[in-house]
């Protein structure tokens, strides 16, 4: 379909002068067919196990103009978006998984565009079938009741299945397992189940059947491959009872004896006949057919045969009672009948001892098959045991029990008369265990109870047992741990666990599986319960050497056991030592060591125990290095640098040395540097600034950083300092004298006195007072300054004139010294005030007061020094 493109008449109605408008013809698909990969997408078919993710088709078309085309996809409401495209280029990408059985078709509108005119199209896309669903059998559980009486060949069931793939993958095939050993056949394509022809149900062998049945597709392809799948399922065959067996005796033979004290109506003995068919028997009526010859009766439904006349009326020592045992229906009618022969002796002296019979006489050996844990109370029917005393009374009264291992059956009955069908009956289950014991053996014991011969036999009873799936596989251990080296590869055992299934045949296979977090980069043998690693599996102890799972064994009935597996990742040497960033340079102080540190990233020792030597230097001998903590020295013969310069011409002592880090593991890894060290001897000045600048030649900023802080101190003491001062000074402006001016009385030896004028000392306040006293006993100042010398005078010299006199604090003075306001500063701390630009100052000061006091003294004729 062509679009053209319109124009509003305001357009037309702007133009200056008449344009002839050429029309746009819309873009269209290529129509390729349906076997073509590019086109409209038309009749295009996918198989449904077609990845995620392929490129299944190419958009193609074109514009009449030759203007670039784009394409796109658009769905209906509601529907899954199977497919994406490239717009530009048309490459259509699957994004979402097909599967043909819930959709079959896809409806895609297709577009292809030029910027002006948009041309769609809706197509079908068919998804094609791939063999990817099993059989699934409909109507399960399968339980079929039937009649054991029904004719061999009879179809007793129709087993359905169905496949929802289409073709050879939809169609399904029938078999059975164990074929050979089955009684049933089954039509390989109806599923329909037979009786084997030639094979008979019995109720009273065994009641119930259990038939595995296999569907299995035709097979067909599936992401290339031909895969064929199957399903199965078990039908339950129970059979159904009918009255098609005759009455059964239970406990033949029988014996019975009648004694010489037995009185006439005594029961001699007791026969027991049963129903053969079980599911629904019939009652059972007695009779003696022959061979009582008018001795012996018996009870019509109790089956005790009594004797009718006394012992002395007997005249034979054994008869031959042939008893009948006949089912009697519902209705009352006799359908079937049984016949057994009960022997009766006549007995009168205590001369026999008990004796055990099997079904074909005396016997001293009876064995038995059974299957482990029987149920409790469970009567052993497999053995046919009679034990008989011949005697007669008393004499033919004995006890039975069982000799052998404590608790696990019991003998019934304990006491007996005579004669008496043996019953053993199971006691405790869990004692018959075919691990523990594959064969059980007893002896039953018969002994007579109150004769004085006491007449005893044994008789040997041996129990086999079969085994049943009775046992969880077992671990040898709970936990297993492990140890694997970090390079070790891909596929490496690591360690080997066992597991036991005491069970026998296929119940004691065991299938090794493992899980956890930790399992990710191990595998299990699912028969040897080997672990190993993923063949793409890298370990690093470095970066996790603890990895811990869980293994289980499970045997064939879904049985199992757990135990954990601990995995260390042993360290291997898999690093070089490292030196750190700080080690190009270091200064060395003659008499102290340089240290070195290199660190091994290995996780364990002596992986990453690292040890240290001088590789090279030049000249040789002349540093020694500590092969633990990596601290190097002189050797013991450099004191000084005269002797460094001795040994080499390098004047600047900075010597070259090749260290090794090298490490304790095997194989051992090393690692080289250059250190540079700087030679010097320990400062002449002492103290912690020394020993600062010291350590921190290496370091220049540190000790810049230092040194500012320290100035600001001082500058901050300096300010309070000053601002003291000042406080003070505004308080009080005289200034005293520093020194006393003494003069010294008249001696008879001339001299000449000599004295400092103004000693400057170190001032305690922030002003000073300057006072002329006449005390010439003192040779101390007012503030304890013992600063003024006193020298002894030449004998030619003059003697001074009296010194001016004081006049007390109340009266005027005699002359003045006229007050400045200022300090006098000793000549040390001068020196630092110069430096910091106040020493100018205090030197007028002084100089002006010198002066003064100088013009005073001439005036009054003083001399001054």
């Amino acid at each position: 379909m062509k679009h053209v493109r319109h124009f509003t008449p305001s357009f037309f109605l702007s133009l200056v002068h008449v344009c002839l408008v050429q029309a746009n013809y819309a873009p269209y698909f290529f129509d390729n067919g349906g076997r073509s990969t590019n086109g409209n997408m038309a009749l295009l078919s996918l198989s449904e196990d077609t990845p995620v993710g392929t490129h299944v088709y190419t958009l193609n078309g074109t514009d009449p103009e030759g203007d670039p085309v784009t394409y796109d996809l658009a769905y209906e409401a509601g529907s899954r978006r199977y497919f994406s495209v490239d717009k530009n280029l048309g490459n259509v990408t699957l994004i979402e998984e097909l599967d043909r059985e819930k959709e079959d078709e896809i409806e895609v509108i297709v577009s292809i565009s030029d910027g002006l005119s948009t041309v769609s199209e809706k197509v079908r896309i068919l998804v094609m079938d791939a063999n990817d669903e099993s059989p699934e059998f409909i109507n399960t559980p399968y339980i079929v009741h039937v009649p054991e009486n029904t004719p061999s060949g009879s179809s007793i069931f129709k087993i359905e299945a169905v496949d929802k793939d289409t073709g050879s993958g939809g169609s399904i095939t029938y078999f059975l397992q164990n074929i050979h050993a089955n009684k049933f056949t089954i039509d390989r394509h109806s599923g329909v189940l037979r009786i084997k022809t030639g094979v008979t149900l019995d109720y009273e062998k065994s009641r119930t059947h259990f038939v595995v049945v296999i569907a299995k597709d035709g097979g067909g392809k599936l992401r290339g491959d031909n895969k064929v799948f199957s399903a199965t399922t078990t039908v339950t065959v129970n059979v159904e009872d009918v009255q098609d067996t005759p009455p059964m005796f239970i406990g033949t033979p029988y014996y019975g004896y009648v004694y010489e004290d037995t009185l006439a109506g005594s029961e001699v003995l007791t026969v027991v006949a049963l129903d053969g068919d079980r599911g629904k028997p019939n009652s059972i009526h007695y009779s003696i057919v022959n061979g009582s010859e008018g001795s012996f009766e018996i009870g019509n439904t109790t089956g005790a045969i009594s004797v009718i006349k006394s012992p002395n009326q007997l005249k034979k020592e054994v008869y031959e009672l042939k008893v009948r045992a006949s089912e009697v229906s519902q209705e009352g009618d006799v359908s079937v009948y049984a016949f057994a022969m009960v022997t009766i002796r006549v007995v009168d002296l205590n001369n026999h001892p008990p004796t055990f019979y099997g079904e074909n006489g005396p016997q001293n050996r009876f064995e038995l098959t059974m299957y482990e844990h029987p149920p409790e109370g469970e009567i052993l029917r497999g053995l046919k045991i009679t034990v008989n005393d011949s005697d007669q009374g008393a004499n033919a009264k004995f006890n039975l029990r069982l000799v052998g291992p404590g608790g696990i059956f019991r003998v019934v009955p304990q006491t007996v008369l005579n004669e008496a069908q043996v019953t053993i009956i199971v006691e405790n289950s869990a004692a018959i265990d075919y691990e523990k014991f594959k064969v059980l053996t007893f002896k039953l014991l018969a002994i007579e109870v109150n004769t004085p011969e006491k007449f005893s036999s044994t008789a040997d009873v041996v129990i086999r047992l079969l085994d049943t799936n009775d046992n969880v596989p077992k671990f040898s251990s709970d936990y297993y741990i492990a140890r694997i080296p970090e390079n070790s590869p891909g596929g490496s055992n690591v360690v080997a666990v066992t597991a036991t299934d005491p069970d026998s045949g296929l119940w004691g296979e065991v299938k090794y599986s493992i899980y956890g977090t930790g399992a990710d980069l191990f595998l299990i043998h699912p028969s040897t319960g080997i672990i190993y690693t993923q063949p793409w599996a890298i370990l690093d102890a470095e970066v996790n050497s603890k990895y811990n799972f869980y293994v289980k064994a499970e045997d064939t009935d879904g049985k199992y056991s757990l135990a954990e597996v601990f995995i260390t990742v042993l360290d291997v040497n898999d690093h070089s030592p490292e030196f750190n960033e700080n080690i190009q340079e270091k200064t060395m102080i003659i008499g102290s060591p340089v240290k070195i540190e290199a660190i091994d990233q290995d996780a364990e020792e002596p992986n990453n125990i690292v040890d240290y030597s001088i590789m090279q230097a030049d000249p040789a001998n002349v540093f020694d290095i500590d092969q633990s903590t990596g601290e190097i020295k002189l050797k013991s013969y450099i004191r000084s640098l005269d002797i460094i310069h001795n040994i080499t011409k390098n004047k600047d002592c900075i010597w070259s040395v090749v260290v090794q880090a090298k490490d304790r593991g095997s194989p051992s890894f090393s690692t080289t540097a250059v250190l540079k060290i700087d030679i010097t001897e320990e400062t002449l000045h002492k103290g912690p600034m020394a020993a600062f600048l010291m350590q921190t030649k290496d370091n220049p900023m540190k000790a810049l950083g230092v040194l500012a802080g320290v100035m600001g101190i001082m500058v901050l003491i300096t300010i309070m300092i000053s601002t003291a001062m000042f406080w003070r000074n505004k308080r009080s402006n005289k200034i005293m004298p520093v020194r006393r001016i003494i003069k010294k009385r008249q001696s008879p030896q001339s001299r000449t006195v000599r004295m400092e004028w103004l000693k400057l000392k170190r001032p305690s306040n922030a002003a000073e007072k300057f006072v002329v006293e006449d005390d010439a006993k003192s040779l101390h100042n007012e503030n304890s300054n013992n600063n003024i010398q006193v020298a002894p005078m030449p004998p030619t010299a003059p003697l001074p004139p009296p010194p001016p006199t004081l006049a007390p604090r109340g009266e005027a003075p005699g002359w003045r010294v006229p007050t400045v306001s200022g300090s006098l500063t000793p000549k040390f701390i001068n020196k630092q005030l110069k430096k910091r630009g106040h020493g100018s100052a205090h030197n007028a000061l002084v100089s002006e007061l010198k002066m003064k006091f100088e013009k005073r003294n001439a005036a009054i004729g003083e001399p001054h020094i």
